[in-house]
């Protein structure tokens, strides 16, 4: 297991092949990275699935109203949805989109960002400053690596269990 040195800001997402943990970057987005801490706690993202995932681009999940495979599932629906908290305003920093950073999903709105999220498979660096960035892999990429690739997956991978690592 990496060194986790801030349990509270650090996420455990259990995947298929392996545990992923993600630091958060509360001091560079602290709406994104308080969101995620809720929904996580909530139980919101267990068995979410990876509904967008472009290989050498990006894997995106997150959609607890309608990619939940285990209630409600809806393939079709899937990356159109959020929870029913308010949409977080853009937290845009200098922070680039490299390998293994978290990314907020939104809309063509800034301010439209919710539940969803996207974990970049390679330096992206054209997404600089149009999209949050609020966290980073620092244990796992090589599971992040192995997820169903698709647009949506015809089998898609999920989230297993999305927790805090101050509570695991």
């Amino acid at each position: 297991m990496a060194e986790i040195k801030d349990p509270e800001n650090t996420i455990l997402i259990e995947l298929k092949d392996g545990t992923v943990a993600i630091e958060l970057l509360p001091d560079v987005a602290p709406g994104h990275s308080e969101r995620m801490k809720e929904l996580a706690r909530s139980g919101a993202y267990d068995n979410v699935a990876f509904h967008r995932v472009i290989d050498g681009f990006m894997a995106q999940t997150g959609d607890v109203a309608n990619a939940n495979m285990e209630k409600d599932y809806n393939p079709r629906a899937a990356g159109t949805g959020g929870s029913d908290l308010p949409n977080l305003k853009a937290e845009f920093s200098k922070i680039p989109h490299d390998r293994g950073t978290l990314g907020a999903a939104r809309s063509a709105s800034p301010d439209s960002a919710n539940s969803q999220f996207f974990i970049n498979f390679k330096d992206n660096h054209f997404l600089n400053g149009q999209y949050t960035v609020y966290g980073r892999v620092i244990q796992g990429m090589e599971h992040v690596d192995n997820i169903a690739k698709g647009e949506p997956p015809a089998n898609p991978d999920r989230m297993i269990s999305v927790k805090v690592a101050s509570d695991a």
